[in-house]
């Protein structure tokens, strides 16, 4: 066997103990006894340990050394493969598997203390895990930013002060675009309670519309959405309200986006690097561009309300126009997954500042609170009520993903330009969009980006899917005409 197919086949087991551990994840969040998180703890240290061990074994850089790759995908390969074990071989192995641990517990003590609205009973092992990630940055930067060498786990040739440019270039448009439209009346709300058994039917129903192949997935609820898993195996969680029933409809589309990147990936690929999704921004751009560009348009929102009505009967919404100024309503809030479209981006970079600040050291994690509360109102101009409505409300530093936030902007970014591309090249899309029929943008998205999983950089992704470089300028135009019309500005 060549050194090339020998590594392939190592590679292969790595991928397949490291969806054992992203399902141990996904139980965690959806139906594991709350009792079993120290146990589970221990457990995901030691499928961490054997999973590292793995990945920084030395005959992986052999087989790298004498490995010749028998195409461009088999290059591509080589490369990931490459990048992931000289990460690895950084990061001491008693390091990763105590983080893993950790994390693992401090993620069911941020649920009880978000549900207690207690910050102080969270803050030790946020310190905990901050100190972790900032000593895993520092190995991986090895005398560079940490801050930077944390973003390339999520999005890589990205870096801090690359982000930070964009941000600080988007900023500007949407505060003023925002401030001219919540001078506006509101438009009319949801009426009624909305059962929680009909939501759920309803939204598998909305998955299956927008392509989620029921066969190799499942839809299932937890406190905070996520999706996990790739290849056979994709599962989505969203959750219900019954006074918001659009918080469970938006939040499955939001996640079938990732889901069906992940389905939708050439089977060639199935567990190795290039068989999931090449970065979290990318990522990101599908969930976004299903939710919003998609799901939130004008045609499509037309045959929501028709399926509305047909489950819930009368909500107080008179006729299809109403109800696609309430799905994209601009409001006040304090939650980042239930904020509008416009004020989406302004969340995230909140929280690219503070979490930028936790790991460069100029902010305590005594601090967090307050800075959090004090950024909130000069943005928003209003005050955090509570800190599950404040610093509490997001798992994601818990479970040390530090990094991964401003992802969910950059994919709005890509989400513009691939909308742009999307519309020119699919004749024909509102009517199509107006009868539940998405296989037209959704089809478009799974040949031109999703079925190529990691064969290329994420720039070179979206060039390749849109025909353009990365940029901002045209989610900010999307934004501009889209709610110039819905507000009459």
């Amino acid at each position: 066997m060549s050194a090339f197919n020998e590594l392939m086949a190592f590679q292969r087991e790595t991928q397949a103990l490291g969806q054992i551990a992203g399902r141990l994840g996904w139980d965690q969040e959806t139906v594991m006894p709350r009792g079993a998180a120290p146990q589970r703890g221990e457990e995901m240290a030691a499928i961490e340990a054997v999973l590292h061990a793995r990945r920084s074994d030395p005959r992986v850089a052999e087989w790298l050394e004498q490995a010749v790759a028998p195409d461009e995908a088999g290059e591509a390969q080589l490369r990931e493969i490459r990048r992931s074990y000289e990460r690895t071989v950084k990061v001491p192995a008693d390091l990763a598997k105590k983080i893993a641990q950790v994390t693992s517990e401090a993620q069911g003590k941020w649920a009880a203390a978000r549900v207690d609205e207690d910050v102080a009973a969270f803050l030790p092992v946020l310190e905990e895990v901050v100190a972790l990630k900032r000593e895993e940055g520092q190995a991986l930067a090895a005398g560079g930013d940490v801050y930077d060498a944390m973003v390339e786990d999520y999005e890589p040739g990205m870096t801090g002060a690359g982000i930070a440019e964009i941000f600080d270039a988007m900023r500007p448009g949407l505060v003023e675009l925002r401030a001219k439209v919540l001078d506006k009346p509101a438009p009319k709300g949801l009426a009624g309670t909305f059962d929680e058994a009909a939501q759920m039917k309803l939204t598998r129903k909305i998955a299956r519309v927008f392509g989620y192949d029921m066969a190799h997935g499942r839809v299932d609820k937890a406190v905070h959405p996520f999706s996990s898993g790739s290849g056979l195996d994709v599962r989505i969680t969203t959750r219900t309200s019954g006074t918001d029933p659009f918080n469970c409809f938006y939040s499955t589309i939001h996640e079938v986006g990732h889901g069906a990147y992940e389905q939708n990936i050439s089977r060639d690929y199935l567990l190795t690097p290039l068989g999931s999704g090449v970065s979290m921004g990318v990522h990101e751009s599908q969930s976004r561009i299903y939710e919003n560009q998609i799901g939130r348009s004008r045609a499509f929102t037309g045959w929501l309300f028709q399926e509305m009505k047909a489950a819930f009967g009368d909500f107080g919404i008179a006729d299809a126009d109403a109800f696609y100024a309430a799905v994209n309503a601009v409001h006040k809030g304090y939650i980042r997954t239930e904020a509008d479209e416009l004020q989406y981006n302004l969340h995230i970079m909140m929280r690219f500042g503070l979490e930028r600040a936790l790991m460069s050291g100029d902010l305590a994690v005594k601090d967090l609170e307050a800075a959090w509360n004090d950024r909130f109102e000069a943005d928003f101009g209003y005050a955090v009520d509570k800190p599950s409505h404040g610093c509490l409300q997001d798992v994601h530093w818990s479970v040390g993903l530090f990094g991964y936030f401003p992802t969910y902007s950059l994919g709005n970014v890509y989400a513009g330009c691939l909308y742009q591309a999307l519309r020119r090249d699919v004749p024909g899309l509102d009517a199509q969009l107006a009868e539940g029929n998405t296989e037209g943008a959704t089809g478009w998205l799974k040949e031109n980006l999703q079925q190529h999983g990691g064969l290329r950089s994420p720039r070179e992704t979206i060039v390749h899917a849109s025909g353009m470089e990365p940029g901002h300028a045209p989610l900010l135009a999307y934004l501009e005409e889209k709610f110039s019309l819905l507000y009459d500005l």
